[in-house]
């Protein structure tokens, strides 16, 4: 017996649309959603930028190469390359908090 689960989908939200508002939403909730939601991404990358540029300072100051970061981080070549140049997409904070832990970084999380 073989398995006819129906997988096509059935809209799809262009770019610039708002998902909210796609999902139901009112206009007005789904633009405040929206809203939070760049924000919230706002937020995040700028944190993320934060300890990719504590990373890049580390590694200029100690005169410290990709390779050797990155067998000192516990990651591959290409991702310390990512790091120093920023590309926030490709990392989660939490991954970016552990290769900064592995050069003796230290974090304080302030909730205001």
């Amino acid at each position: 017996m073989t398995d006819k689960t129906d997988v096509s989908s059935r809209h799809i939200t262009r770019p610039g649309d708002n998902i909210f508002a796609d999902l139901g939403f009112s206009e007005a909730r789904a633009e405040a959603l929206l809203q939070e939601s760049d924000e919230e991404i706002r937020q995040l990358t700028a944190m993320k930028k934060l300890v990719m540029t504590e990373i890049a300072d580390w590694m200029k100051q100690s005169g410290t190469k990709q390779l050797q970061a990155a067998q000192i981080m516990h990651v591959t070549r290409p991702r310390v390359s990512d790091v120093v140049n920023q590309k926030t997409e490709k990392f989660t904070l939490d991954a970016l908090v552990s290769m900064a832990g592995c050069i003796g970084k230290k974090f304080q999380l302030v909730i205001k």
